[in-house]
């Protein structure tokens, strides 16, 4: 029998009914749902809890929630390599697939083999203090060095590779993937990339200098940024949902990771369409 794992928003209001539905759906034409132990509990699917251990037999992955839900899920799932379908249950999402009418009929199509990849890169941050690493993250979306609401502006050293670019007198200071263009990056002035491009964006956030442009950095190259603040409220954020508190002195070096996350598509599907989607619903 074939596999398929479920990862549902708990935190949806209508996820707990439709992942239930989908459980029995797929058992109807004999594919086993596995779900991770936390999420099925949630949700009411403990019957269908395997551990991420456990995954090996999974094909696909469906995502219920947004963009969110699947920002969290690709990184957890990277190491497993194993495509995502982004079911949106929100706004207009940059990475979500299907919207719920569509849902069954795009499953259907899906177990048939009908669907495209859509790779995206991570990048992997981590966080130097006296010369030794103390934090390490993945990003999908964005690492984001940001002062506290109540701090000063941040003086931020940054260097690609060994070279000296500049030192931002700012708020703070973005490093994206083309998958976080369309983030926080762009609400920064930042451009927005094509997803299918090898880059990392450097966009400062409210630069006090004349130095304020975005710059587009090649995905085989390191970034490092040296954090000069006397106060102890600069932080590092990572996708907008996970914090590290940074020091005076500390350095945060981000590269591209080694592993990516796939994406299913529908035949045809293009991220410009998703653009001029989003557009008009602004």
């Amino acid at each position: 029998m074939r596999t398929i794992g479920l990862w549902p928003n708990p935190e949806k209001e209508q996820v707990r009914g439709l992942a239930a539905q989908l459980a029995q759906w797929f058992a109807y034409r004999e594919v086993v749902p596995v779900v991770p132990p936390e999420l099925a509990d949630a949700v009411g699917l403990g019957q269908f809890a395997r551990p991420l251990d456990a995954w090996d037999p999974v094909e696909w992955v469906v995502v219920l929630g947004g963009d969110g839900t699947l920002l969290r899920a690709g990184k957890a799932l990277a190491a497993w390599g194993r495509p995502l379908l982004g079911v949106n249950l929100g706004h207009v999402g940059f990475l979500t697939e299907v919207e719920v009418p569509d849902l069954y009929a795009a499953l259907a199509a899906f177990l048939a083999g009908h669907f495209v990849l859509d790779e995206r890169l991570l990048l992997r941050a981590r966080v130097v203090r006296g010369g030794q690493e103390v934090a390490r993250f993945q990003a999908m979306n964005d690492v984001v060095v940001t002062k506290g609401p109540f701090a000063r502006l941040v003086h931020l050293e940054t260097f690609v590779d060994d070279s000296y670019v500049t030192t931002y007198p700012a708020d703070g200071l973005i490093l994206a993937t083309p998958t976080g263009s369309t983030a926080y990056s762009l609400s920064a002035g930042g451009p927005i990339v094509g997803p299918n491009l090898g880059v990392v964006l450097m966009t400062p956030i409210c630069p006090h200098s004349f130095f304020d442009r975005s710059i587009v950095i090649g995905d085989h190259e390191r970034i490092r940024v040296r954090i000069r603040a006397e106060h102890r409220e600069t932080l590092l954020t990572v996708d907008g949902q996970e914090g590290f508190g940074l020091e005076d002195g500390d350095e945060v070096w981000v590269e591209r990771d080694p592993l990516t996350v796939r994406l299913m598509r529908r035949p045809g599907w293009s991220f410009y369409h998703v653009l001029r989607s989003w557009r008009k619903g602004r």
